[in-house]
């Protein structure tokens, strides 16, 4: 009977063994398994990642380049520190992904804080005289066309005393894109914005290659994108290129309200569709970062500027947008972007407040119209809100 039990326990340890070995070889297998699988995610990731790279009009300006006035107060270099400011250009040059020339007809600045999250946007009427640079002075929107993005840039920082050195430019074919990617937008639109909206649609149909339906109706309705596209380019009603500027704001912060809460999909198909159609200065990582954290950004303030203006006709130039005056106005977007009452600007926007005066004979606020309805679109779907008309 010993001896019995002696070989049983024998055989038993010894298939117990072989259990073990097996069991051993199959997590060995199956951790080779997972980490084949993490390799080979981390490989695809990196191609996806690299080709993005290849997709990016990427340029990066130096301070130099950028026209930064060297005579800004240190203690206000200091305070524009803290935030992010990033030149955004809409071009109007009826191609796709040429960013070689055309006029800016969309000029924005987006200032973000990212300690609070909280992003700023301001538009600059693009009919705005200001210094373009080689002792030009034009409308702004013609600095671009000039020069491209550098100029562009080095324009709102010599006329604004910024520190601006990141941009992005897109044109009409990457919004409808982006749009599109979102599902489309819901907008608020007037029957006399909705006649407006159709005649633009085979302007951009005609860049872009779609065949986008009329709309119908008004009120709130959902516009795919070159319908949201051609939106924001409406300019023939009351209130003119400030009303315009408007509906661009209101476009863009319902593209961030879709944009948090879109899923993973959806921003890589973004990313694919558009990174081939845009020139910027930001980096994939800076790209990325900005998406990654869309969802906790939230535009707390919108203006255009200037905040007061006259509007006269000049000779060269036609019907231009003059500030009242520079100076004053440069001083209220310090306070309105980055809190900085009573703004000392700095000599060198001072000697171009001087040559715009001089020109346009435009001296004080007494010549200024009242455009600060349109400058507000904080939660605005539409130039009609809650029964009150930005406009």
């Amino acid at each position: 009977m010993a001896t019995y039990n002696r070989t049983g326990n024998r055989r038993y340890e010894e298939r117990r063994r072989q259990q073990l070995r097996k069991q051993k070889k199959r997590k060995r297998k199956i951790a080779v398994f997972f980490t084949e699988v993490m390799i080979l995610a981390v490989v695809l990731i990196g191609i996806y990642v690299i080709s993005l790279i290849g997709k990016i009009n990427f340029k990066k300006f130096s301070e130099k380049d950028a026209g930064i006035n060297k005579d800004i107060a240190d203690e206000s270099m200091e305070t524009m520190k803290g935030y992010q400011n990033i030149a955004l250009f809409g071009l109007d040059n009826r191609s796709a992904g040429n960013y070689t020339g055309g006029n800016s007809d969309t000029i924005m600045i987006a200032s973000i804080n990212h300690d609070t999250k909280e992003v700023k946007l301001v538009s600059v009427f693009r009919d705005t005289v200001l210094h373009i640079g080689d002792g030009k002075y034009k409308k702004a929107n013609s600095a671009f066309s000039n020069g491209g993005a550098q100029q562009a840039v080095a324009m709102l920082n010599s006329n604004l005393d910024l520190n601006i050195t990141d941009y992005l430019c897109v044109d009409w074919a990457a919004l409808v894109e982006v749009i599109d990617d979102l599902g489309g937008l819901e907008l608020n639109v007037t029957a006399e914005e909705v006649g407006l909206l159709n005649t633009y649609l085979r302007d951009v149909d005609n860049v872009t290659g779609k065949d986008t339906s009329h709309l119908s109706g008004s009120g709130v309705m959902h516009l795919d994108g070159t319908q949201a596209v051609c939106y924001a380019r409406i300019r023939k009603t009351a209130g003119d290129d400030f009303l315009r500027t408007s509906r661009q704001r209101i476009v863009l912060q319902a593209m961030l309200d879709k944009v948090k809460t879109a899923d993973v999909a959806t921003l890589l198909s973004i990313c694919n569709d558009t990174f081939d159609d845009i020139a910027t200065s930001l980096s994939l990582k800076q790209l990325l970062s900005l998406a990654k954290n869309a969802s906790a950004f939230q535009i707390t303030a919108s203006t255009g500027f200037p905040f007061t203006v006259a509007t006269p006709r000049l000779d060269g130039l036609g019907s231009v947008v003059v500030p009242c005056t520079l100076e004053t106005n440069v001083s209220k977007l310090h306070e309105f972007l980055f809190g900085e009452e009573g703004y000392h600007v700095s000599a060198s926007v001072s000697s171009t407040n001087n040559a715009i005066i001089n020109m346009s004979g435009i001296r004080s606020e007494e010549d200024a119209m009242d455009i600060s309805r349109y400058n507000n679109t904080i939660g605005a779907d539409g130039t009609y809100f809650k029964d009150q008309p930005v406009q």
